[in-house]
């Protein structure tokens, strides 16, 4: 009988931990990191990392989709597209599933934390995909005294049978970060506008920051917003072991950028939607796939620039991915980012203009030459999530 009490008092003590991990954040339940520097807040209806700002300075860059937020699951700021990205076909819209997939439109749970572990504040969170038989885990690390975001993700395939899917992480900025003098830049290389007609949308190919407008075939600096959002969407691939994307407003002081495995999500696909020549949104997408079709459409097309469009998730398999998305405070004067590189477990941005070329830029990707005094490092000791 004393150890069914102990039990009992234990069950009691674990639910009044997981009430506590809830919070609510403009009427809405949520999971709240809070650091030294920085804040984050992860919405549970959906999933989505709706807040990721500066403590001292209060802009949030993610702010795109808050204010249209209902009751109910809603994709806003940085949300996860999976088990696909973008469309469904026609049989699977009339069954429910939604574009971009389930995980954004089911909500999650909290199953640890937020707690405090060493030099970090942690959680941990799930959600089950029911349509898409997937189950989803998520772990978040925020560093204490940097403005520094781990965020590692398994999935499961919790059905019976193997099946293709895709993985998009799908970062949004929108207004007051976000304005015509935002600009964006990565470390992207050969690309395509990814709304080009079938069955070659690769043709013709660009290189980052190159696109070119669907109407007319002008020249487009992906860089930069302002005036007609066309293409509104471009897919690029990278050379290198990393991949990194930045997006930078001087007039705000801010700069949030992300940086990922490039061997977990080979794409970044830029997303720019405007009113009245007036910037609305920029995806910042990195992920599995570059070409918004149905599976089937994706399937036949298997690859472009012999790179995969989707990937396989046997019954019973598991897979695992990790990001790392940072905030830095820039100058006034801020024009852009050169380089994002890991140098001796720093995590350097060098800003555009420090360095005489673009070749010693990448060079600095190996540390192989000195950093500059205009440099933004912090610490990655715990960049990747073991």
């Amino acid at each position: 009988m004393a150890m069914i009490r102990i039990f009992l008092l234990m069950a009691a003590l674990h639910g009044a931990n997981v009430a506590l991990a809830e919070t609510e954040v403009k009427g809405r339940p949520a999971l709240v990191l809070d650091g030294e520097v920085a804040q984050v807040v992860v919405d549970l209806l959906g999933g989505s990392i709706a807040d990721f700002h500066l403590r001292e300075q209060g802009v949030n860059p993610l702010s795109w989709g808050r204010e249209r937020a209902g009751e109910g699951p809603q994709s806003m700021g940085h949300f996860l597209c999976l088990d696909r990205w973008a469309s469904v076909s026609e049989a699977e819209a009339e069954n429910g599933m939604p574009g971009h997939g389930e995980a954004s439109a089911v909500p999650w749970r909290v199953v640890r934390g937020p707690e405090e572990r060493g030099d970090f504040i942690e959680a941990e969170m799930a959600a089950t995909l029911p349509l898409a038989g997937f189950e989803v885990r998520r772990w978040l690390r925020l560093a204490k005294d940097r403005a520094l975001l781990t965020v590692r993700e398994e999935v499961e395939n919790i059905g019976a049978l193997g099946r293709m899917y895709n993985m998009v992480q799908h970062p949004t900025i929108g207004p007051p970060f976000l304005d015509e003098t935002t600009v964006v830049d990565a470390n992207a290389r050969k690309g395509y506008m990814v709304y080009s007609p079938m069955p070659n949308p690769e043709e013709p190919a660009v290189f980052w920051p190159e696109a070119r407008k669907l109407a007319s075939g002008d020249e487009v600096d992906m860089r930069y917003l302002g005036g007609d959002d066309d293409p509104t969407n471009a897919g690029y691939s990278f050379d290198g072991d990393y991949g990194w994307v930045a997006a930078s407003t001087a007039s705000k002081g801010l700069l949030i950028g992300y940086i990922w495995k490039t061997a977990e999500y080979p794409w970044l696909n830029i997303w720019r939607n405007s009113d009245e020549g007036k910037p609305v949104a920029r995806g910042l997408e990195f992920g599995t796939t570059s070409l918004p079709l149905p599976p089937a459409a994706i399937a036949a097309k298997g690859k472009i620039f012999d790179i995969p469009l989707f990937e396989f998730l046997d019954a019973g398999q598991t897979i695992s991915k990790v990001y790392a998305a940072f905030l830095f405070e820039i100058p006034s004067d801020y024009a852009g980012t050169e380089q994002v590189a890991l140098i001796d477990d720093r995590l350097v941005v060098r800003p555009r203009g420090t360095t005489g070329n673009r070749a010693k830029a990448i060079e600095a990707a190996g540390g192989a030459v000195e950093r500059t005094n205009a440099d933004l490092e912090m610490e990655v000791d715990a960049l990747f999530i073991e």
